[in-house]
């Protein structure tokens, strides 16, 4: 699987996180960031809770798709928090830059230490072995974007 191309494709992630009591929290993330295969950097924006969970219990998994293809990635691993006071902070606000734009203030960055990682895919691929990628893509502007006025789709 490549990560890099799998990544470019998705424009949200999933990350789960718990606390020690194993009470779950999932929150969607706009900007991230893979760094080869083993590592992934996460803006936090505004998700206090997935920071407060993530310094209890440091077992985190983050899934993202490509909504046309419906194929994507899932990534467990170990996290950590990067607070402005860290010494590499702006470093990697740096590499955000391009992403980022100035948009959003970013509070602080999670760093996942992937130790596993693995493709998800839609159920339709193994039902039907025959589906081929622009069949599905096909079949997922059908769905999103039938209905919609001519300048939103």
């Amino acid at each position: 699987m490549n990560l890099q191309i799998q990544s470019e494709q998705i424009v949200l992630l999933w990350l789960a996180t718990s606390n020690n009591l194993g009470e779950p929290n999932v929150s969607p993330k706009q900007l991230f960031l893979f760094k080869g295969r083993n590592k992934l950097i996460i803006a936090n924006i505004a998700s206090p809770k997935s920071l407060m969970n993530i310094l209890e219990n440091p077992n985190v998994c983050v899934t993202g798709i490509d909504i046309w293809k419906q194929k994507g990635i899932q990534c467990g691993g170990k996290a950590k928090v990067l607070s402005p006071q860290n010494k590499r902070f702006k470093k990697v606000e740096e590499e955000f830059r391009p992403f980022n734009k100035g948009k959003f203030r970013i509070q602080h960055f999670i760093e996942i230490q992937i130790t596993q990682l693995k493709e998800i895919i839609a159920p339709s691929y193994f039902y039907y072995p025959t589906t081929e990628e622009e069949d599905q893509i096909k079949a997922s502007k059908r769905t999103y974007l039938e209905g919609l006025p001519q300048e939103l789709s």
